[in-house]
């Protein structure tokens, strides 16, 4: 039997499998916020399911090799649609 807070540690990581989304996609869909996805995910998944915790740290391991990447192509269009909007005045 699991306690609620077991129960949704457990829903947040299956749909954090299921989708491969980051923790700030999770926390929005859950309606909660980053740090507490990101203390459910790191610190009581483990105790919870060593083999989910497993699969999450590979997803979360991926997710920080290219945070860069993420960041240079939102910078991007930043920048896009400031020249597009300074453009149209």
């Amino acid at each position: 039997m699991y306690f609620p807070i077991a129960e949704r540690v457990l829903k947040e990581a299956d749909y954090m499998i299921k989708t491969g989304h980051t923790i700030r996609k999770t926390a929005q869909h859950f309606k909660m916020s980053k740090s507490t996805v990101h203390k459910d995910l790191h610190e009581r998944l483990a105790k919870i399911d060593g083999e989910r915790y497993k699969k999450i740290e590979g997803i979360l391991f991926y997710h920080k090799q290219i945070r860069h990447v993420r960041g240079g192509e939102s910078t991007r269009k930043k920048y896009q649609n400031l020249l597009k909007s300074s453009t149209t005045l």
